[in-house]
């Protein structure tokens, strides 16, 4: 989806560290909870489009969207992978 030089060069808003790209499990449990109306961002809102990817942070707190190939790196779009770890498995490295 991004080239890795690319990938080097974004940063996560809060902290500033790598983001790495999600795992395709991590994008569908997502997906399956926009779908049943149940996933919010940062902000509060609820996310109405399905994810065609994320980038998460270091920590794996954030997970920041992708919206037809462009990464929404907004910090009010970011979604809490805390928060949603409730009903979704975060795999780690």
């Amino acid at each position: 989806m991004f080239s890795e030089m690319f990938l080097q060069i974004l940063r996560c808003p809060f902290s500033h560290s790598p983001l790495t790209l999600a795992e395709p499990s991590l994008v569908d449990a997502l997906n399956e909870k926009v779908a049943a109306g149940e996933l919010r961002n940062r902000s509060g809102d609820l996310v109405e489009r399905r994810l065609d990817g994320g980038l998460v942070d270091a920590q794996r707190q954030w997970l920041f969207p992708i919206f037809e190939q462009i990464p929404q790196l907004i910090a009010d779009e970011a979604i809490p992978l805390v928060d949603a770890a409730a009903s979704v498995e975060v795999p780690h490295e």
